[in-house]
């Protein structure tokens, strides 16, 4: 087993193909997104900016920045549920293509025919909406929850090109994460993950308010956090931490079936566990990946069981014989 720790000299900064590096364009945004330009105020530095702790200024936010990046027309999530960070979210898909394409030269692979399935899709629908339209991959959505998947369906049926590159599905057992989902056979290219952090309701609870404290502390700070959240989207048992324990043994179950299975950890007191984990599980290679956004700091774990040699034939019978035929 191979154990490789990257370490980036500047992981505190968004990826390079990243499009949210710089500061808010404000004026193009709200051509974009007319509905954007009421919560548009100065900050106290003389900024254009929004308020953060204002959970309708940040969805709209949302909105204006898939409208005007992604060309995404219609998005929006039930009340309650998760509103992610755009800027993030994108991110760990470019270094999800910079680890396919590691396996090839660093040629990153594009199009359809590259499968991703995202564990936890949620009501917002955000890898395989950036992902489709990023890299034109096809993504397997799958979520415990039906009001969720409801939402994620009619963000694809009302957005051109969507619904052609995205599967639904729910997860009947809450525990599990891969069986249940998968049919018989079925191959990916990729996982991705961004799992529940907290192991209760009272824990996710006192984490918000803490979360909302320092925003009303630090005005002139622009934070990466979701607002709102269900129970299934924000805790678990074991916390973020138990649930990738779990994702570490199921995927040994599956191990021919994905190339590459990733999740992103928060924590990195949970690591430890997490290495020890996944070399009792005999995995072939482990990369992290440094990931950061302002103060926020967390990673990509990423583990394959497949060796060189057999990541060769997966590339030459499911990346290059397909787009030949």
């Amino acid at each position: 087993m191979h154990n490789k720790e990257e370490i980036s000299s500047e992981k505190l900064n968004l990826h390079p193909r990243n499009k949210h590096r710089g500061r808010y364009d404000f004026e193009a945004l709200i051509k974009s997104c007319p509905e954007l330009a009421p919560f548009v105020r100065l900050n106290e530095y003389q900024n254009e900016s929004i308020d953060f702790a204002n959970a309708g200024a940040v969805l709209m936010l949302n909105k204006a920045l898939l409208k005007h990046f992604y060309d995404i027309d219609q998005w929006k999530i039930p009340p309650g549920y998760l509103c992610p960070p755009i800027p993030g979210r994108v991110d760990y898909l470019h270094h999800v293509a910079d680890l396919l394409g590691s396996c090839r030269g660093d040629l990153i692979p594009t199009g359809k025919h590259i499968r991703c399935l995202d564990v936890g899709v949620g009501a917002n629908a955000i890898y395989p909406i950036l992902g489709s339209v990023t890299y034109g991959w096809s993504f397997v959505g799958t979520d415990i929850d039906a009001i969720a998947l409801a939402s994620a369906a009619e963000i694809m049926n009302n957005n051109m090109g969507l619904k052609e590159n995205v599967e639904l599905r729910l997860q009947p057992h809450a525990r599990d994460i891969f069986s249940g989902i998968m049919y018989r056979d079925e191959h990916f290219d990729v996982t991705i993950c961004n799992p529940p952090f907290h192991a209760s309701a009272k824990e996710a609870q006192k984490g918000t308010q803490r979360k909302w404290k320092n925003l009303k502390d630090e005005p002139g700070v622009d934070p990466v956090l979701n607002f709102g959240g269900q129970n299934q989207e924000l805790c678990c048992d074991g916390g973020e931490e138990g649930f990738v324990l779990r994702m570490i043994t199921e995927s040994k179950h599956i191990s021919s079936l994905c190339l590459w299975f990733t999740t992103l950890i928060s924590k990195q007191a949970h690591l430890k566990s997490l290495y020890s984990a996944l070399k009792k599980a005999g995995v072939y290679e482990i990369i992290t990946i440094p990931m950061g956004q302002g103060n926020k700091i967390s990673r990509i774990v990423a583990w394959t069981f497949l060796n060189r040699e057999a990541q060769r034939d997966w590339i030459k019978s499911r990346w290059e014989q397909v787009v030949r035929d």
